[in-house]
């Protein structure tokens, strides 16, 4: 899978609110969402490089943010 770095940048620096919104009540806090998309940009996508609770993150938040991005151009 390629990742779309531009797409994870700008959900991480003016799309917040909406990962607030996902994480809300799931018992998962907003930095840890944001640190792993941070991780990811710092390796420039690189999914394979995520740990095994890095990826649920990744999937369970990051993931359906940036395939409603993709639909939303």
């Amino acid at each position: 899978m390629d990742l779309d770095v531009i797409v994870l940048k700008n959900l991480l620096s003016k799309r917040n609110d909406e990962i607030e919104k996902i994480v809300k009540g799931t018992g998962f806090l907003t930095k840890t969402v944001s640190g792993v998309g941070t991780f990811l940009l710092d390796n420039e996508g690189d999914i394979d490089l995520l740990s095994a609770k890095q990826k649920v993150v990744f999937e369970k938040f990051i993931l359906p943010l940036l395939n409603t991005s993709h639909r939303q151009k």
